[in-house]
């Protein structure tokens, strides 16, 4: 927990050391990103230290919207008086949108097979014997959870801080060492990960969190993410 808090520390440091001199304005918009961050950090980061509370449904359909949409949506609505464009939540750039994530989301869900040969020398569905309902679940609960992570992550913090800079990649980079952060506490508290595959796995998190806001940047449309997130965690399902 103490190292979560401590990277939380280093970023925010970075960030607002990035953002000194900005106007008023952009002070504040950081400030929101900074405040929502936070708020599902520490919430999130308490509920990782008690594994096994919730089920997954529970957990992905029911606590995430909760704690990650309900205060993000807030802010945009009633803070920042903007509405669901300024997410990136749109119907402009649908089609390249979707061929934008089907097609980074191919290369990712590549790797995730290539990850489950070499580990297991062979390949090893996690998901043998389910049903077609079961399926359908899980695909289910990955769309909610990629929908909930992608307009927190991309749709709010990584275009506030492209507005505030100026400057996309300080942008993306910045929103994928957050993105890295808050997936800390399950690799520490719920996957038991051992410092060298902790390592593997933030580095898999961070490459992810670039290729996201990468796409999100060429299509200006959270449908990207969304699907490459999607492609992205299907892998994780089915060959863990």
């Amino acid at each position: 927990m103490r190292t979560a808090f401590f990277l939380l520390d280093i970023v925010s440091a970075i960030i607002l050391h990035m953002s000194v001199g900005k106007r008023l304005p952009s002070a504040c918009c950081l400030k929101h990103v900074l405040a929502l961050f936070s708020f599902i950090f520490v919430i999130w980061a308490v509920y990782r230290y008690f594994p096994g509370v919730l089920s997954a449904e529970a957990e992905e359909l029911l606590l995430k919207p909760i704690v990650w949409l309900i205060p993000t949506f807030w802010l945009v609505f009633k803070v920042e008086k903007k509405g669901l464009g300024s997410l990136s939540i749109t119907k402009r750039n649908l089609f390249p949108s979707v061929y934008w994530g089907l097609g980074l989301g191919m290369v990712f869900a590549l790797e995730g097979l290539l990850t489950n040969v070499f580990k297991y020398r062979g390949l090893n569905l996690a998901t043998a014997g389910l049903q077609a309902d079961d399926f359908l679940r899980l695909f289910a609960i990955s769309l909610v959870t990629a929908f909930c992570e992608e307009t927190v992550f991309r749709g709010y913090i990584f275009n506030r801080l492209w507005k505030i800079w100026k400057n996309e990649w300080r942008a993306n980079v910045v929103s994928a060492l957050l993105f890295v952060v808050i997936h800390l506490p399950i690799g520490v508290f719920s996957l038991g990960y051992t410092p060298g595959v902790m390592v593997v796995y933030l580095t898999f998190i961070f490459i992810y969190g670039f290729g996201a806001a990468f796409v999100l940047a060429r299509s200006g449309n959270l449908v990207s993410p969304v699907i490459l997130h999607a492609l992205w965690s299907w892998p994780i399902v089915l060959f863990r």
